[in-house]
């Protein structure tokens, strides 16, 4: 599950994120896990959307794995959705947030 802005992957500061899209990446975590993992791709840049997939996903998922773009750094709403529901969710970035600014560096 991709936030805000991911859908520019391949476009947008490409010194930062690089040149693939995701849908490219997205393509190669397929392939790769071909048959024992049943992958779902799901990208918005609105948070209310975001926090209604995880809703819609969190009692029946195996997992998500979320890269919620600079939502990580400020929604407490998406914090709390995570938080009421079953399914495991794991952080994800594309860059090293830690090497960026400050306020990169804190995740809810």
């Amino acid at each position: 599950m991709n936030g805000p802005n991911l859908n520019l992957l391949g476009k947008r500061e490409p010194e930062i994120y690089g040149h693939q899209t995701f849908e490219q990446y997205f393509e190669i975590l397929r392939d790769k896990y071909e048959g024992p993992v049943d992958l779902h791709y799901f990208q918005s840049n609105h948070e209310g959307a975001l926090i209604d997939k995880i809703h819609e996903v969190g009692f029946t998922f195996d997992g998500i794995v979320l890269n919620a773009g600079g939502l990580t750094h400020t929604s407490i709403a998406l914090a709390d959705a995570i938080a009421a529901v079953k399914t495991p969710t794991v952080e994800v970035h594309i860059s090293n947030v830690h090497a960026r600014e400050e306020y990169r560096h804190h995740s809810f």
